[in-house]
């Protein structure tokens, strides 16, 4: 199948990567440096916890032909940049488009792709946890497993055609790049949800706080002490209960309960102590929070816009980990590109 990346970070070099395994013809949208990189290197990726090193061939693009076809379109931008490729994203000629990473302007996002397209499309929406670094012409991956893709309509259920299609990118090969096919490897894992606007908003609850930390450590994770990360935990907490007033449902189901005192506390505690400790925590958290202050900055302020719905609501453990960190301008002028 003919399919397109639209952006080639770390999240979208590695979605590139486990297509290309898959056997499809995959082509990478980039500009700049890092397209010129691309071209005379290939899509090289340093899988961290894998310890193995990976080289694809994609096509790599500037632009979007007009007579183009893609079976699939995958559009991997940080937030703030994603209104940015609307137009492109509703001329492309594909049954379906899929808008990958953070996303609190969802709704408006579909509506003018829809509004836009001259072609029938289905607009999906979803979330890699995929982590990195973009270093000398190298991608440094952090991932667990295969990997996994979080994926749905905004407020329904994708239909079953439309799901069957997608599904069927990702069944042959295996994302570690191996030339053999061991069946008791775990692959690349799609989780089906029917709500991709309550699973945004959930998974704020979490981003939002660990951000906060990363700027108050000056994006070292490894200063943090054990309250720091009780107070993430609170925060977080805080957070859900803030959808919750607002009849929003947290998703995954029961995700609110890794907050409150209990066995699962306990146990993301020691995990997030773990990778606060370790490259982990650099890869998957400071180093993205430090090159993308503009994204966590449109994050912030999208919650602050659902907390003055519900004004009476306290969190003070929130306001507490926000007040500890600079503001904006500083933040902006303390990690410049």
């Amino acid at each position: 199948m003919n399919i397109l990346i639209y952006g080639a970070g770390v999240i979208g070099g590695y979605l590139a990567h486990v297509l290309c395994v898959s056997g499809h013809n995959v082509t990478i949208l980039a500009r700049g440096a890092w397209k010129k990189t691309l071209q005379e290197k290939g899509l090289v990726i340093r899988h961290r916890l894998q310890r193995k090193t990976t080289i694809d061939r994609p096509k790599i693009i500037e632009s979007i032909s007009s007579d183009a076809k893609y079976d699939a379109v995958f559009a991997v931008m940080q937030y703030q940049q994603m209104s940015e490729i609307l137009d492109d994203l509703a001329a492309v000629s594909s049954p379906v488009v899929i808008l990958v990473g953070n996303n609190m302007s969802a709704q408006i996002h579909e509506a003018h792709i829809l509004q836009k397209t001259k072609t029938p499309k289905t607009v999906l929406f979803g979330f890699q946890p995929t982590g990195g670094k973009r270093e000398n012409g190298v991608l440094h991956c952090v991932r667990f497993g295969d990997g996994t893709l979080t994926l749905g309509g905004l407020h329904n259920e994708a239909d079953e055609t439309t799901k069957k299609k997608v599904t069927a990118l990702f069944k042959s090969g295996n994302s570690a790049g191996d030339s053999t096919r061991n069946s008791k490897r775990k692959k690349y894992k799609l989780t089906w949800v029917n709500n991709m606007d309550a699973w945004y908003k959930s998974h704020l609850t979490l981003i939002l706080p660990i951000a906060y930390l990363c700027y108050h450590v000056h994006c070292n994770l490894r200063n943090v002490n054990r309250l720091q990360i009780k107070q993430v935990l609170d925060v977080a907490g805080e957070a859900c209960g803030l959808l919750k007033q607002l009849s929003y449902p947290i998703l995954p189901k029961g995700m609110d309960a890794y907050f409150k005192p209990g066995a699962k506390r306990i146990i993301t505690a020691a995990l997030f102590w773990v990778m606060a400790k370790t490259s982990i925590g650099e890869l998957a958290a400071s180093e993205h929070c430090r090159h993308a202050v503009t994204e966590m900055e449109s994050l912030d302020a999208a919650f602050d816009e659902l907390r003055k719905k519900a004004a009476d609501y306290k969190m003070p453990a929130f306001e507490d980990l926000r007040a500890s960190i600079p503001d904006w301008a500083r933040l902006h002028e303390i990690y410049k590109s």
